[in-house]
């Protein structure tokens, strides 16, 4: 299955961030791409203004979702948007769509309590796993940004039959932090035999560099820090051959893992 990874800086206007993404959806479509993944938080963003994403959040069926909706045919998008949750926080929500609708929508799980930052403050988090969708008969996981730190997501998915796992991200520039989303990212696929897509933000405040990992840890293509978009072919012959000699999935000795409530 063809496949693309869309990056940009994303700005303070909605309406801007909505011309930059339904653009990338008609070039990844055009490129024969079935699935096009973009960053985490598209909707709005202010780096010098960290309440401007809780102030610029809207529902599901609000403009900004919508105006994507109505340009989805013929190929699926992944991303992230900040939903109202009701109680003065927003939830960070993972939407994917097809053809007009939405197939399933996923709440971050991790907030980004790290490194002197408080998601939390403004985040209020999910309470269920992420699901595994049929896209273009690949099997397809999903998380984000943060939860790629937790590989017990990760081995959930691959559990649940993914054979590739989709990371939208802003990933916060800062010391070694472009090591780590690589090294998260091919942990992830590595341990798991699956491919890993991340699609991160980039600009001032973070790195980019989305790449797709194999499932041997390889990265089959990176986009670097530069705004734009990558296009590359997932193949699942490739899966079913490395977790023929790698069985990694098959030799282990823990239960799949069990998701706390008390959070």
């Amino acid at each position: 299955m063809r496949v693309a990874l869309g990056q940009f800086i994303v700005s303070a206007q909605w309406e801007e961030n909505l011309a930059i993404a339904s653009g990338m959806i008609a070039q990844a479509r055009s490129g024969g791409a079935k699935l096009l993944v973009l960053p985490e938080g598209i909707l709005a963003r202010d780096p010098a203004d960290p309440d401007h994403v809780l102030r610029t959040a809207q529902k599901l069926d609000g403009p900004f979702v919508s105006g994507l909706l109505a340009v989805t045919q013929d190929i699926t998008v992944a991303f992230c948007v900040n939903v109202p949750d009701g109680a003065g926080r927003f939830h960070n929500t993972l939407v994917v769509m097809r053809d007009g609708a939405i197939l399933t929508c996923y709440r971050k799980l991790h907030l980004y309590d790290a490194f002197a930052m408080q998601e939390s403050r403004l985040i209020a988090p999910g309470h269920d796993l992420p699901p595994v969708l049929d896209i273009g008969g690949v099997r397809i996981g999903f998380m984000t940004c943060y939860d790629v730190r937790f590989p017990e997501i990760a081995r959930h998915l691959a559990l649940s039959g993914a054979e590739a796992i989709v990371v939208p991200a802003a990933w916060l520039r800062g010391p070694g932090k472009e090591r780590h989303w690589e090294i998260m990212l091919a942990a992830r696929a590595l341990e798991n035999t699956c491919y890993v897509l991340g699609a991160g933000e980039c600009g001032p405040q973070n790195i980019g560099n989305s790449m797709v990992i194999d499932p041997l840890g390889v990265v089959v293509v990176a986009q670097g820090a530069r705004p734009g978009l990558i296009m590359t072919t997932l193949d699942q012959s490739h899966v079913q051959e490395v977790r023929r000699i790698l069985p990694v999935l098959e030799n282990r000795r823990f239960a799949a893992p069990v998701l706390r409530d008390d959070l």
